[in-house]
C-alpha cells in the first residue's frame, strides 16, 4: 500500500517527502493528501498532464476565497469591535489582497511546492504573485475540506496572528489606492510605479507638493497635496482609474 501511494504521488511529481515538509510548514497535516496535491495544481500542469486525469486547484481557490473572507471579517470584528464598517472594510482589503497573500506564502515557501507546466516553469511561474498567492486560498480551502472550519480557523492563526495584531489604520488609508495601484501594474506584467516630485508650490509653512506617478518611464499621473504621502496616494488614485 504504501509503494503504490508513493507511486502516486511520483507520478505527479509530488512525493511523499515534499508533503511531508510542505506540512511541517503549513502546521497541518492532511487525512486526504489528495486535496493537498490538488491545491497545489496549476491549470497549466493539468493541460501538460491531460492523461492523467488531474484536477487544478481553481475550484478550491474559489473556496478557500471564500472562507478567507469570512473568517477574516470575524477576527477583525472581535479584535477591533469599536472600528466602523469603512475601518473594517480597509483592514479586510489589506489582509485578503493578492500582496498579503503572497507574503504570507514566501514565508513558507509555496512557490516551491506548486505543480507548473514547463512553459509556466520556464516564465518564473513559481514567482508570480497571481499563482502563488491563489495556491495559498486553494491550500485554505483544501483545509476546510479535509478539516472542517475549526482545522481552517487554527490554520489561518498560525498564519495571520501577526498581521492582524500589527494593522495600522493611519498607514492602511494612505496605503490603500497605492498598494492597489501597485496590485494592478502587476497584474498587467508591468513596473511598479515610482512617485516623482516634480514642483513644490507656497511658503514653507504651507507648502502644495506636485507628484507624478511613473510607470516603466511613462509619465500615467500628475497630482498635488498639502503633503507629500496626500499628493502620492492622488496620484494613485487617479493612475489607477486610468488604468481601469
Amino acid at each position: 500500500m504504501q509503494r503504490q501511494k508513493e507511486k502516486e504521488y511520483a507520478d505527479v511529481s509530488f512525493t511523499p517527502e515534499m508533503a511531508d515538509a510542505l506540512e511541517g510548514r503549513l502546521g497541518y497535516h492532511f487525512r486526504d493528501r489528495l486535496l493537498l496535491r490538488q491545491a497545489l495544481t496549476h491549470r497549466s500542469y493539468v493541460h501538460e498532464h491531460e492523461e492523467q486525469g488531474l484536477r487544478h486547484n481553481e475550484a478550491l481557490e474559489f473556496l478557500g476565497d471564500a472562507v478567507l473572507g469570512f473568517l477574516i471579517s470575524s477576527r477583525i470584528f472581535r479584535r477591533y469591535p469599536e472600528s466602523n464598517e469603512g475601518d473594517l472594510s480597509k483592514m479586510k482589503a489589506y489582509l485578503v489582497s493578492a500582496t498579503n497573500l503572497m507574503k504570507l506564502a514566501k514565508a513558507i515557501r509555496l512557490g516551491e511546492c506548486v505543480l507548473l507546466s514547463r512553459c509556466e516553469e520556464k516564465t518564473g511561474g513559481r514567482h508570480k504573485r497571481n499563482i502563488v498567492a491563489d495556491a495559498w486560498e486553494a491550500i485554505l480551502g483544501a483545509i476546510f475540506l479535509d478539516g472542517g472550519v475549526l482545522a481552517a480557523s487554527e490554520f489561518l492563526n498560525h498564519q495571520m496572528k501577526d498581521c492582524i495584531e500589527e494593522i495600522d489604520l493611519d498607514k492602511l488609508t494612505a496605503r490603500d489606492f497605492k498598494s492597489a495601484l501597485q496590485e494592478r501594474l502587476h497584474d498587467l506584467g508591468r513596473s511598479e510605479p515610482v512617485y516623482r516630485v516634480v514642483n513644490e508650490l507656497g511658503p514653507d509653512h504651507e507648502k502644495t507638493f506636485v507628484i507624478q506617478a511613473v510607470v516603466d518611464g511613462e509619465v500615467v499621473a500628475e497630482a498635488s497635496g498639502g503633503t507629500k504621502k496626500a499628493a502620492q496616494k492622488a496620484a494613485a488614485q487617479l493612475a489607477l482609474e486610468r488604468l481601469k
